[in-house]
């Protein structure tokens, strides 16, 4: 029981703080400004580690490798609390293992990035029904719009409401079904 407790409490604090590294890296590929109190408390939270990785990790193409390399490294360590909690000893092949983990972890930082999608879907349509024009509208809206705009060009509004969202979600859905597939065939080499 107390293994289950701390499992837990590991994957949910080591789980927000990923989500945070994939928030930081997707609001600077997305162009999405920092400038409102959800970018600077995100930044504020990621900054003790992104900044020094920046140092040994530069940029790609406009990609900041450091903040997504993070949450990878993050998750892989977190992969591997989990199965040290649960009594998992590395006998046989070192190396078949540690790739397993960096695959694994690279599923897990896939999932959390369509989570992080489904959220700010929702968020977004509940900010365009309720209140266009809130502070944070912005920023959901830059965010999710390169997921929107195919379908809303594919798609005309019904009755003025948007359907966009309804497909971005059953694809994130589907896309989450198959990431867990996958996540059950590389964790079955254990």
């Amino acid at each position: 029981m107390l293994t289950q407790g701390l499992q837990f409490l590991l994957e949910t604090a080591i789980g927000l703080f990923t989500l945070a590294l994939l928030l930081r890296f997707y609001m600077q590929l997305l162009k999405s400004s920092f400038r409102n109190p959800f970018g600077e408390f995100v930044v504020a939270l990621t900054d003790w580690l992104v900044r020094p990785a920046r140092r040994v990790l530069p940029g790609l193409f406009g990609l900041d490798l450091a903040t997504f390399l993070s949450a990878w490294a993050v998750q892989a360590l977190l992969l591997l609390l989990i199965y040290w909690l649960r009594g998992f000893v590395f006998e046989g092949a070192p190396m078949v293992a540690a790739a397993a983990f960096l695959i694994l972890a690279a599923l897990e930082v896939l999932k959390y990035s369509v989570y992080l999608l489904i959220a700010c879907v929702i968020v977004q349509v509940l900010i365009s029904w309720i209140n266009p024009y809130a502070p944070l509208a912005p920023l959901f809206n830059g965010l999710t719009k390169p997921f929107l705009r195919p379908f809303q060009r594919l798609i005309p509004p019904i009755g003025n409401v948007d359907l966009s969202p309804l497909f971005v979600l059953v694809l994130a859905q589907l896309a989450l079904i198959i990431i867990d597939h996958g996540y059950h065939i590389v964790a079955g080499m254990f």
